[in-house]
């Protein structure tokens, strides 16, 4: 606890839930009551207006009623409120108030009551001004030089200087090089605008020179403003301080030397009117606001420094005099005289915190108590050491690095998918063309076993699934309370879907705060995406899973595709999916085999795992403990680097629609700057057909623009046949050579690193760096190639031939003994040898004959992976 800190005289929060910055705070005696007395005036971006008279009992109590002299809301957002001579004909203070497109000055006045509560304020609007420009900030002061009164300076967001003479608009200008406003200021004494420009810069702008200036609204091509009468607007002085500057003052006191304060991100500076640097203070924290006032020290000038470590620092020049601890983080300070007391720090946070205070400290009141004199048992002692060094042995012998499970979660997620598709489809806006887009409900439980706040549950499957919604919001769970949702997952794109998978994310905090997540998954059933259709004989891509179990009855495992009415399905079956494509399942009758053809290869993958998959559920129900699938076939690469090449040809395109897009559109600017050009000239030149040029390229940048979104949807499609390739080539190939649940882990993180395919990252080279690093590590052949270094930077290849090389080599190395592992002694050759190598490995043909229902012809007696030309 610091004992310096900033004493609370008065204070109150205002409003709910508004905000406010720097120009929104402001001290004076703005109903001219002659006191000497400031009150404080508060605008905030909400659009309202406070004016308060502060008049605590005691210091340190909180808003009274009477403190409040007027509250009002305004229609608009309130920028900056500042007080001066600001109506003609009178030296009277005036209050203006800066909206985002108007000035509003405005009389505060008060009637006196006959009792304490009576006094009544009011604001009267004296005039204002539409602004044709966004408002940033203002300054004000005698501009020229002019006696009793005030005149203003508005900043626009785009850089012009908007100076009104009270009642009437004078005139603008633009500021030369102009990128983002910055903090605005006023010096009388030189008579001119000081500012920090967006290239870090301090400008200084003679007012004479802003008035003789070329006007804003004729402001022209710079070959064509030297022609005309107007002078270019010219800097008077420039300063670099190296960063983006947050406020600045100009101080001008009677015992100090006028000076330019300017306070950046990291530094505070002191300059002179001609823009020399008087000193500088380096800062060790981010300041948030300062104020400079008039010290007791002749010569020097103290300043109030806010940051963001809730600190209010006091500096005398660059010397640190005091430092005071605030509640909240000060946005805006100023100093007041409120209630006959000089010199009180008024703050004000963003959120509304407003705070009278004084330097002050806060000692402390505690006084430890007297040690009370006993005699020490050493017997107890030497127990509880004992005990102690008991606890600390049992705790260094059990090192466990990872914690332990806990027994009970204090918040389980569970998903339940129901076991029948939805009488009534919920599937909205899906891109399929079937008749029917069926959809499946699932139904998730949320249980808590302690108090959960703020619980947010998210569900997410993998396009093209979608579900109906995929955000919960709850409020706090109480312990034993539970929570349940219901939502529907329906085939949203025109493609099947690489997993049948779902994901559900429960994020909460606990009564201690500390953020805690719980998941879980469910798997979708394939009725989701394919139907029962009539198997197909002819078919592009064939492969066979061998077994060590008689084949099953497909009336057993697949009772939900097949009618038990028609006994000829019992081996025969086939899959209609909801994108078109068609996949026929086949079971030997003698032999333990299966096989399954499709016209795609990515369609082979969901059935042959769903049939993998039912198979093991079949056997462990027999407690049946050894059944195990094999493949003996040869991996089909090519096809495989087919799907490759499609994907890697749209990545391509996509890269060149960038490239036009990019062309057309630097095309398209240059026009319309030429464009308005001419339409701005006071005499005109003909358009040369400009405006047909225009046209043309706007119609092209448009048919780039359709053509880049078709081939976005195209690569989706394309990514999402390759992940289901690729999954049942990391399938084929564990069952291929017997791969344990640690080596396929490693297959998958090799081949399936990204969930999305991106430009900047994108599936081919990042798999040919995972093959590359296996290829050198544990499958390498000898330490010549373990030597070899990869690249350390992924970019998109210029083809796909290092990739496909790659992946063959990475079939042969497993196909000649090598064996997957992460371990750095691993790069040593087994001894065994498989020989063949990724060539097609030979297979016994289907013993016997099988007829499709429907039709006479018989199957080619071929178990291995064939492509086959339909003849017409």
């Amino acid at each position: 606890m610091s004992l310096f800190k900033a004493r609370d005289w008065w204070s109150t929060i205002l409003g709910e839930k508004e905000e406010f910055d720097q120009g929104c705070l402001c001290v004076a005696d703005v109903d001219n009551s002659g006191s000497g007395q400031d009150k404080i005036i508060v605008g905030s971006y909400m659009g309202y207006l406070r004016i308060f008279n502060p008049h605590p009992v005691k210091p340190g109590d909180g808003v009274q009623p009477e403190d409040l002299l007027l509250e009002v809301q305004l229609r608009e957002p309130i920028l900056q409120v500042e007080v001066g001579k600001f109506v003609s004909g009178t030296e009277g203070l005036h209050l203006a108030v800066l909206h985002c497109r108007k000035l509003c000055v405005y009389a505060v006045s008060g009637t006196l009551g006959n009792v304490e509560h009576g006094n009544q304020y009011q604001i009267k609007l004296m005039y204002e001004h539409n602004l044709q420009r966004t408002a940033c900030n203002m300054t004000y002061g005698p501009f020229g030089g002019v006696k009793g009164r005030d005149l203003i300076c508005i900043q626009s967001m785009d850089g012009m200087l908007m100076l009104f003479e009270q009642e009437s608009y004078a005139f603008g200008r633009f500021l030369p090089g102009f990128l983002l406003p910055g903090p605005l200021t006023y010096s009388s004494r030189t008579d001119s605008f000081i500012t920090v420009s967006s290239c870090r810069q301090v400008e200084s702008y003679k007012y004479q020179v802003l008035a003789f200036a070329t006007d804003a609204d004729e402001r022209q091509e710079a070959e064509q403003q030297k022609r005309s009468s107007g002078k270019r607007l010219a800097v008077d002085w420039v300063l670099n301080i190296g960063e983006q500057a947050l406020d600045i003052r100009v101080v001008c006191f009677d015992q100090a030397v006028s000076s330019v304060f300017v306070l950046g991100e990291r530094n505070f500076f002191c300059l002179k009117d001609n823009g020399q640097i008087r000193f500088m203070k380096k800062l060790d924290y981010s300041p948030s606001c300062f104020i400079p006032y008039c010290s007791v020290k002749e010569g020097t000038i103290n300043t109030l420094v806010g940051n963001h470590n809730k600190i209010l620092n006091v500096y005398q020049d660059v010397t640190l005099k005091w430092a005071a601890q605030l509640p909240h983080i000060p946005v805006s300070v100023k100093v007041a005289n409120l209630q006959d007391l000089q010199g009180v720090i008024v703050t004000l946070s963003d959120d509304g915190h407003l705070q009278c205070s004084y330097l002050g400290t806060d000692p402390s009141v505690f006084q430890a108590p007297r040690v009370e004199s006993r005699e020490i048992n050493y017997e107890e002692y030497d127990a509880e050491m004992k005990e102690l060094q008991k606890i600390i042995k049992e705790a260094t012998i059990t090192q466990d690095i990872l914690p332990k499970p806990e027994k009970h979660r204090d918040l389980v997620v569970t998903a339940e998918v129901s076991p029948n598709l939805d009488a009534e489809s919920q599937a909205i806006d899906s891109e399929v063309k079937a008749e029917a887009v069926p959809s499946v409900t699932v139904k998730i439980t949320i249980q808590s076993r302690v108090t959960a706040q703020k619980p947010n549950l998210a569900v997410c499957v993998q396009a093209p699934l979608a579900v109906t919604c995929d955000q919960f919001f709850f409020d706090d769970l109480e312990p034993d309370s539970s929570e349940t949702v219901v939502l529907s997952v329906f085939l949203k794109g025109n493609c099947s879907p690489s997993e049948l998978e779902g994901n559900c994310f429960v994020s909460y905090d606990i009564a201690t705060g500390i953020p805690k997540v719980a998941q879980c998954n469910f798997k979708l059933p394939l009725q989701l995406i394919c139907s029962p259709a009539q198997p197909s004989k002819a078919a592009n891509h064939k492969l066979t899973i061998d077994t060590n179990k008689p084949p099953v009855s497909f009336l057993t495992i697949f009772s939900d595709f097949v009618d038990p009415s028609e006994e000829d399905q019992a081996n025969v079956l086939g899959f209609q999916f909801l994108t078109g494509s068609k996949t026929t399942l086949l079971a030997s009758k003698t032999s333990q085999r299966y096989r399954i053809q499709s016209d795609q290869l990515e369609d082979l993958w969901l059935i042959t795992k769903e049939l993998t998959l039912r198979l093991e559920e079949h056997f462990k129900k027999q407690n049946c403990k050894d059944f195990a699938c094999t493949f003996s076939g040869s991996i089909p690469l090519q096809e495989y680097f087919e799907l490759i090449d499609r994907h890697f040809e749209l990545r391509l395109n996509a890269e060149k629609f960038q490239e036009l897009l990019s062309e057309r559109a630097v095309q398209f600017r240059a026009i319309e700057r030429r464009l308005l050009t001419r339409f701005k000239d006071k005499t005109p030149a003909p358009l040369q057909h400009l405006d047909t040029l225009l046209e043309g390229t706007f119609r092209e940048v448009i048919a780039l623009a359709d053509a880049a979104e078709e081939n976005q949807a195209n690569m989706f499609q394309a990514f999402t046949k390759l992940k289901s390739a690729t999954h049942l080539v990391i399938m084929l190939i564990s069952l291929w050579q017997k791969l344990s649940t640690d080596q396929v882990a490693i297959l998958e993180a090799t081949f399936l690193p990204l969930a999305e395919d991106t430009q900047e990252l994108g599936w081919e080279e990042t798999v040919d760096a995972a093959v590359s690093y296996l290829l050198r590590t544990c499958l390498s052949k000898s330490s010549k190639e373990q030597a070899l270094t990869l690249s350390s930077q992924l970019s998109m290849p210029k083809d796909t031939s290092r990739l496909k090389k790659n992946i063959t080599l990475f079939c042969d190395r497993l196909a000649k003994g090598g064996r997957l592992s992460l371990s750095t002694d691993s790069a040593t050759q087994q001894a065994a040898v498989i020989p063949g190598g990724c060539t097609t490995i030979p297979e016994s043909d289907l013993e016997e004959r099988i007829v499709i229902p429907g039709s006479t012809p018989t199957l080619p007696n071929q178990g291995k992976i064939t492509k086959q030309k339909s003849k017409p």
